[in-house]
């Protein structure tokens, strides 16, 4: 073994909770809670609808210990199955939390890979649960970081979020360090390296790739666990990976996620963000607006430009999501699905808005997520934002109310505001020192009747 890999097996089996920041732990229970609210809201959608049949056909388990249930469904299939089905689902309503420098998502599966783990612990604390949630993003982000810097293509999400559940996995089985290092290296080698630009360019249900990194990070600490072994994870264990993996430990990635207020590819965030404001700031209508200009960071422009005739595709565009913003001063589920699809409205909307590259833009992504607009209006004046950077990140940070009101509008409709509270009270208690990770367990797999 490594420095580097003793270094992260330490810090996956070994940290416990009380010796977490409290900074850490906070930040851990509202990414939760952010992600419960886009999970629940997803269930509905079609995604998630298939997602949750295919693991009940073909990922069911005939060991009760390593099965689970799926959320707010009911029905038992193997873990991994469990966290497959949920991962795919959340992954399908694009409002999840991010981590700029790795230019992906880890909340989507830690959430999932925690529920499905914890049907086994019956004893685990909320500080405990926490400590695993913790765990998730600080491996699965730095695994990232490192498999970014050592290829060309830019993978996924489920590329190196597949380590990261392979960490959690073995923190909450109580593995050795020799089956994390197994387990590592299964992820890694099976990780789906899937091409993100390949999806961006033809939106699908595809999306990150999150729900087969679920699926094979469970899978891989499952095999490390009845004795397969697997070569060792070079995004850990090369020379060259040290670096990213310096700070383990000192610096909490889990604290610099960012809060997405839209159901949008993140990359559209800024110039939606920018509209936005001048429109408030202006007090105009849509109605007043003849054209926008929006300039943007390449992957922003790339985005999908027609109108969307599916969910996947009005997630990746930039000029619907633009559109719906400026007529209906906010993006919810309804805009991106259903009838939103084909509302008049936006289609002629869009035909006012024109994209351009930006090198400036360009220049500070993926640190940053920057755009700025143009607006003319029809009474002749010409309307500029001025360099904007998306809401909700370390940049321009959501305060803990936004969030939870985020999760309340989108959970609520879908479980009820009674269901909905009291998922939020049992999550963000998990502070306490005194609270049990059952709290919500109880809460979470009944089936949605309304």
């Amino acid at each position: 073994m490594t420095g580097t890999f003793d270094q992260v097996a330490d810090f996956a089996l070994r940290r416990t909770a009380d010796q977490l920041p409290q900074s850490a732990m906070d930040a851990a229970a509202l990414m939760m809670l952010d992600t419960m609210g886009i999970l629940i809201a997803s269930g509905p959608m079609e995604a998630g609808v298939i997602a949750r049949e295919t693991a009940s056909v073909l990922y069911a388990s005939t060991q009760e210990d390593f099965s689970a249930r799926m959320m707010f469904d009911g029905r038992r299939v193997s873990m991994a199955g469990a966290a497959y089905a949920m991962a795919t689902q959340t992954d399908n309503l694009d409002g999840h939390d991010g981590y700029n420098p790795t230019k992906g998502h880890i909340g989507v599966v830690v959430l999932p890979t925690l529920v499905a783990l914890a049907e086994h612990c019956p004893d685990l604390t909320g500080p405990d649960a926490l400590a695993a949630v913790i765990t998730g993003y600080e491996v699965a982000g730095r695994a990232g970081l490192s498999l970014h810097a050592s290829v060309d293509d830019y993978h996924t999400s489920g590329a190196w979020n597949a380590l990261g559940v392979a960490a959690m996995a073995a923190r909450l089985r109580e593995h050795t360090s020799e089956q994390l290092r197994q387990a590592m290296g299964i992820a890694e080698y099976h990780g789906p390296r899937s091409q993100m630009m390949r999806e961006i360019a033809n939106p699908t249900m595809l999306h990150d790739g999150s729900g087969w990194g679920t699926l094979v990070g469970l899978s891989a600490a499952v095999l490390a666990e009845k004795g397969f072994t697997g070569a060792p994870a070079i995004t850990i264990e090369a020379q060259s990976a040290a670096s990213h993996w310096a700070d383990l430990g000192q610096f909490w990635q889990v604290e610099h996620q960012y809060v997405k207020p839209y159901p949008i590819c993140r990359w559209a965030h800024a110039a939606i963000d920018a509209v936005r404001a001048v429109m408030e700031s202006n007090d105009l209508t849509h109605d007043q607006i003849l054209s926008i200009q929006i300039n943007s960071f390449d992957e922003a422009v790339c985005l999908f430009g027609g109108m969307p005739k599916t969910t996947s595709q009005a997630q990746y565009s930039l000029p619907f999501a633009v559109a719906v913003q400026a007529i209906y001063g906010r993006i919810g589920v309804e805009h991106i699905s259903g009838a939103g699809l084909a509302d008049p409205s936006v289609a002629e909307f869009m035909a006012r808005i024109h994209t351009s590259r930006s090198k400036r833009h360009a220049e500070r992504f993926p640190k940053g997520r920057w755009a700025d607009v143009s607006i003319q209006t029809t009474d002749g004046r010409v309307l500029d934002s001025g360099d904007v950077h998306a809401r909700g990140g370390p940049e321009v940070p959501f305060e803990r109310e936004d969030v939870i009101a985020k999760y309340t509008e989108f959970a609520a409709p879908v479980v009820g505001e009674r269901r909905a509270n009291a998922i939020r009270t049992a999550i963000l208690g998990w502070c306490e020192p005194t609270s049990r990770y059952s709290d919500l367990a109880q809460l979470i797999f009944h089936p949605v009747t309304r």
